[in-house]
């Protein structure tokens, strides 16, 4: 009976010591998970960019390809349309400098909002949303640009200001058939027949509206706090944009038609291109693009399995270490009992108990 209280003595000490090794090893492991925990659901452009742009190589050479198709439909001429003497009363407009110069349309629909893309990606590290912001705003105004050329030179519709395009000296002249003959600069005329729909409206919305977007999702303004300081933030980029299609009647370049043609057209299109990348801003991950999400998904599993697989040699190690190190039996009731059947569990129990 004393030899066997003895070896399980000897048994215990050798489970303790195992327990003390198990808890040093616990001490150092929340640092990793902290560390795991910084490093999950940041992605930076060092170590994965060169993947997303792989990811979307055919997207970026479909955006290629729709240059090239602007260019074409910048350089051929539009449609002219039959314009009689009696259309003229709506088209005496006079010329004017636009308030807002063609140059300045990238600049504030394309230049601002990767602006904004760039703060945020500073602050959260994540290509994946920075990718894919960038590639939705240039596809909503890419294809924006398309449809409203392609619109501008099937239609072929007259400015306000067609008349003095058409006769810079006043003097109108028309052929047999009432159609004017114009005898102005062909630039002119030629710009004279690309009135519907509004280009500076289309691009103004597609670009800015997709900022309206972006921002919505990120500040979370619907999410049902009631704080109209978000709604004011999100309305911004939209009045920039409604102010851009104003000047451009006020101007005599568009009829109002035409401005709010292109205005909706803008607006469809940034709507199908940012959900083409991120969920609708009303919902919980309204914030991120569906990218992000999926990368989070596939690197909590990635890490799930890595820590079960440690945690499975571990334990096995230790099982190891303890059928080593446990006395067998001598046939004088000189050893120990067995210390458990699962081990795991004991160990298990006894650390959360001291817990």
């Amino acid at each position: 009976m004393a030899w066997s209280k003895l070896g399980s003595l000897f048994s215990f000490l050798n489970f303790q010591r195992i327990l003390q090794q198990r808890r040093q090893e616990r001490q150092q492991q929340p640092q990793s998970e902290r560390i795991r925990e910084v490093q999950i659901g940041r992605h930076p452009i060092k170590t994965h960019g060169a993947k997303v742009a792989r990811d979307h190589l055919h997207d970026w050479l479909i955006l290629m390809l729709l240059v090239v198709i602007e260019v074409v439909l910048f350089i051929i001429h539009p449609f002219y349309r039959f314009v009689g003497k009696d259309m003229m009363t709506d088209l005496k407009y006079p010329m004017k400098q636009n308030t807002v110069p063609v140059w300045a349309v990238p600049m504030y629909s394309i230049l601002l909002p990767i602006c904004v893309f760039l703060v945020v990606y500073y602050r959260r590290r994540d290509v994946y949303d920075l990718h894919h912001s960038v590639l939705g705003l240039l596809f909503a105004v890419l294809i924006t640009a398309v449809v409203t050329d392609a619109i501008k030179v099937a239609v072929g519709r007259p400015r306000p200001d067609f008349f003095w395009r058409c006769f810079p000296d006043g003097k109108d002249n028309y052929d047999q058939w009432g159609n004017v003959i114009c005898h102005g600069n062909k630039a002119d005329i030629k710009e004279g027949h690309k009135s519907f729909p509004s280009g500076h409206a289309s691009w103004s919305f597609a670009g800015l509206g997709y900022l309206s977007l972006y921002l919505s999702g990120k500040i979370k303004a619907f999410n049902r706090e009631g704080h109209i300081a978000r709604l004011c933030i999100i309305f911004l980029p939209l009045l920039a944009a409604s102010l851009v299609a104003i000047s451009r009647v006020d101007d005599y370049w568009h009829h109002w038609n035409d401005v709010f043609a292109g205005g909706l057209l803008g607006l469809v299109v940034a709507a199908f291109c940012y959900r083409q990348f991120f969920p609708n801003p009303y919902e919980d991950e309204g914030w991120g693009p569906y990218a992000y999400f999926d990368a989070l998904l596939e690197e909590t599993n990635a890490n799930r399995e890595a820590a079960q697989t440690t945690n499975a040699l571990n334990v096995r190690n230790m099982e190891v270490q303890v059928g080593n190190q446990t006395p067998g039996s001598n046939g004088d009731n000189f050893s120990s009992p067995p210390l458990v059947s699962q081990p795991i569990s004991r160990l298990d129990d006894i650390e959360l108990g001291r817990s």
